[in-house]
């Protein structure tokens, strides 16, 4: 019975997004890209020479003949694959940007705010998967015209835990009966079980669950309580049970051995902290781990760019990237060169040795490495933004996300399959998207040159098309955002 009414929650959730969807096809005439090579994660080999036809908002035919429709946009030597899914982002945040930043700045703040949908765009990325959001905040990004589609996981911070912000911000907070000296006054208990709390972010249209367990990785971020396996379990059976899936924050061996026992679907980070591996050589007890993680295809988020992007916080060179110009406004730019935006190296990094994000960044690179070799389940998120850092830019987040699963030993192929086929299956939405077929939802990028042969190709975005709706990469970037 629970596992019917997920797959039906699933799909209510889907066809509201699919509304928003129908609603963008009403102004997307039917079109032809003609002559393009496919690459999409199903088949065995690209498909040269194609034509695909795309009719109210979706696939409506592919063939090796041509096809006529008024207008039509030539790929030749250009190639299509799916729209890219970011599986791991928080929306709605400018990154380097804390509430009172965003009050004594409100006209930088609403531009960074329009840019950040157009942003992912400009980089492919027609899918993302907010992890610990609240619906409010989603409704509201599905109602700007041009954006990526967004879902949520809710998360399930356990009371005065990491990113528990109160009850209206993080209604979906787990009470342990051991914290009850901190259990916020006017509460009740029985409202904030897991069993409750999933009943509630799955009525409100969450897709998934995000649950926490790590013990803080240092000042700026905190502590949190530890839970014990059991209660996680009691999270994974409640969510199963409306086929909904469990991502499990946990960034160090410790806690990747905890989600093995606990039984969730994905772990949303690497395995940065506990051990010392390198390429050449795993740290004791590291390889059994991740072969429980390979044997029980549990998803695996490296999300490598968080380690290496608060390394590059220490970097002085890093804001004359020229890409960020086209994903952060010119004003936000000129803030986080000033003292007041290099708040967070001063306050909160102070004079810690980049050697420390190093090593972390060496021994994440070191798992995924050996789970690429053994063909894991990855899937491809970027925890955007992981902490208030401006060096982890929406959109260009997942090139350099990619670039670092490249020098880790990830495949090109990989990397495809993970940022479209395995995200949109672990996000239960693979019947819509994910892939270049018939039937599928128009939500595809047009490339400049071959993913399959170099990730830089993922910055050689020529077109976007939002259910079949053709936007250039230009009109997107943050060089040409609109006046208003």
């Amino acid at each position: 019975m629970e596992a019917r009414f997920g797959t039906s929650l699933t799909a209510l959730i889907a066809a509201i997004v699919l509304n928003t969807v129908a609603r963008a096809a009403e102004h997307a005439p039917p079109l032809v890209i003609r002559d393009v090579t496919i690459i999409s994660p199903e088949r065995a080999a690209p498909l040269q020479h194609a034509h695909v036809r795309i009719r109210d908002g979706l696939i409506a035919e592919i063939s090796d003949k041509p096809l006529e429709e008024k207008q039509q946009i030539d790929g030749r030597g250009r190639f299509l694959i799916p729209g890219l899914i970011d599986s791991h982002v928080h929306v709605r945040t400018i990154p380097g940007m804390v509430p009172p930043h965003r009050a004594a700045h409100p006209d930088i703040a609403a531009m960074a705010d329009a840019q950040e949908p157009r942003s992912y765009l400009y980089f492919g990325y027609t899918t993302v998967l907010s992890l610990g959001d609240t619906a409010p905040a989603i409704k509201q990004w599905n109602e700007m015209d041009i954006r990526p589609d967004a879902y949520f996981c809710g998360g399930t911070p356990m009371v005065n835990g990491y990113s528990y912000r109160g009850p209206t911000e993080t209604p979906y907070f787990i009470y342990n009966p051991d914290q009850v000296s901190s259990l916020p006054a006017g509460v009740d208990p029985k409202n904030q079980t897991p069993e409750a709390v999933v009943a509630a972010m799955a009525r409100d249209g969450a897709i998934c669950v995000k649950s926490y367990r790590e013990s803080g990785f240092g000042s700026f971020t905190g502590k949190l309580p530890v839970p014990s396996v059991e209660l996680i379990q009691r999270v994974v059976k409640a969510a199963h049970e409306r086929n909904m899936p469990v991502f499990l924050h946990a960034n160090s061996r410790e806690a990747h051995a905890f989600a093995v026992q606990a039984g969730v679907d994905v772990l949303a980070h690497g395995m940065w902290n506990g051990h010392s591996s390198t390429p050449e050589k795993l740290s004791d007890g590291v390889e059994p781990i991740l072969k429980d993680t390979l044997n029980r295809r549990m998803g695996y988020q490296p999300t490598s760019q968080v380690i290496r992007g608060l390394a590059e916080v220490l970097n002085n060179a890093f804001l004359d990237d020229p890409l960020l110009t086209h994903v952060y406004p010119a004003k936000l730019l000129a803030w986080y060169r000033s003292p007041e935006g290099a708040w967070f190296r001063n306050e909160e990094l102070g004079d810690v040795d980049v050697r420390v994000f190093n090593g972390g960044t060496r021994a994440g690179d070191s798992a995924v490495g050996y789970l690429a070799r053994n063909d894991a389940r990855l899937l491809f998120g970027t925890d955007t933004p992981s902490a208030p850092v401006y060096t982890n830019p929406p959109g260009l987040n997942g090139f350099y996300e990619m670039r670092r699963w490249v020098a880790a030993g990830v495949s090109l192929k990989q990397i495809l399959q993970a940022a479209t086929l395995e995200n949109a299956r672990i996000m239960r939405l693979d019947r819509q998207i994910g892939t270049v077929e018939k039937g599928k939802r128009a939500h595809l990028v047009l490339l400049r040159a071959n993913p399959l042969e170099s990730v830089e190709a993922y910055n050689t975005v020529e077109t976007v098309f939002l259910a079949g709706r053709p936007i250039k990469r230009e009109d997107l970037s943050a060089r040409n955002a609109p006046a208003k």
